[in-house]
């Protein structure tokens, strides 16, 4: 699952230079590929209350929270290489 936020975020990421130009399309062409093994998870009330469960002095930043919480919703792990979020209680993969 690939967080809705974490959209906006390599967007954000291909204009500050910090990704290839391509991130988001290719990221965005799987997505839309029905046959693809990732699918887009939209920010729910739902992940909104598994966001609670993500301790904020740990994972200041909404958007990493938003991450977050998506992949407790569906108890999936974590992939990130943001070390506040690999040092909070979730389960991550790098």
């Amino acid at each position: 699952m690939v967080s809705a936020i974490s959209l906006a975020e390599i967007v954000y990421l291909v204009e500050k230079n910090r990704l290839p130009a391509n991130a988001y399309t290719e990221l965005k062409g799987a997505l839309d590929d029905p046959d693809h093994v990732l699918k887009e998870a939209p920010c729910t009330a739902e992940i909104v209350d598994a966001m609670r469960t993500v301790p904020r002095a740990q994972v200041p930043d909404m958007p990493y929270r938003i991450a977050a919480a998506t992949a407790i919703y569906f108890n999936v792990p974590v992939y990130s290489r943001d070390g506040r979020i690999r040092a909070a209680p979730l389960q991550t993969i790098r």
